[in-house]
């Protein structure tokens, strides 16, 4: 049962890792794969504003996606897009990525190989991964300048369209601490994170809010 103390906590972090980035046009987006077809959701709502011509949708699968997506992530992400009016011939695919670095290593190639070299991109991702996928995209991809987008939902809002929310809370905790350790591993750059957010991580992973913690 998680308390109101700790759902407090898991907004602060929530609230951290949402960017906050007004959508501005960029020369090209890229759709990061995950469990979340809002992903593509979003993808398709920021198409038709005009805010971008092509876009790489960017995925294979994991355990926690094959079931939910075994085609791979951004074969059923495109076809969601499609579904919401984004012409086919906008989209490229990238299904082998199976990690955010690859994500933006392997969308880069694609876009090479297709003759687009964006001087600003937008990263499309899950609400509580947008600050990770920037940081690490600064790292592996310095020169576009980059916009973050995803679903503009609330924590509570999140949770209910998940149907999970002990999974988005272990979620939250475990993608925070990746923002936290990758700088070391030379997986992205690095970000301030408020004392008060690290409280709040500290009180969930002492509540048991662990299985999504990145190894060691």
């Amino acid at each position: 049962m998680i308390t109101e103390e700790q759902w407090d906590d898991a907004g602060l972090i929530w609230r951290y890792h949402v960017m906050g980035h007004r959508p501005r046009p960029c020369s090209a987006a890229i759709g990061l794969g995950s469990h979340d077809l809002g992903v593509a959701t979003a993808a398709a709502e920021l198409y038709h504003q005009g805010l971008f011509p092509v876009i790489v949708f960017s995925g294979g699968n994991s355990p926690t996606t094959a079931d939910r997506f075994p085609r791979g992530e951004a074969v059923h992400y495109r076809e969601r897009a499609i579904e919401l009016g984004v012409p086919a011939e906008a989209i490229l695919l990238e299904p082998h990525a199976t990690n955010t670095g690859q994500n933006i290593t392997f969308s880069r190639e694609i876009l090479r190989t297709a003759g687009v070299t964006p001087d600003s991109l937008l990263l499309i991702a899950k609400p509580y991964m947008e600050r990770r996928a920037y940081a690490t995209c600064r790292k592996l991809w310095p020169e576009p300048d980059l916009v973050c987008a995803s679903q503009r939902l609330t924590l509570d809002d999140y949770a209910k369209t998940i149907g999970d929310a002990n999974l988005v809370l272990n979620m939250i905790v475990g993608d925070l601490q990746r923002v936290i350790d990758y700088p070391a591993r030379d997986y992205a750059i690095p970000q301030p994170v408020p004392p008060e957010v690290r409280a709040a991580q500290s009180r969930l992973i002492q509540a048991g809010f662990t299985t999504r913690l990145p190894g060691p």
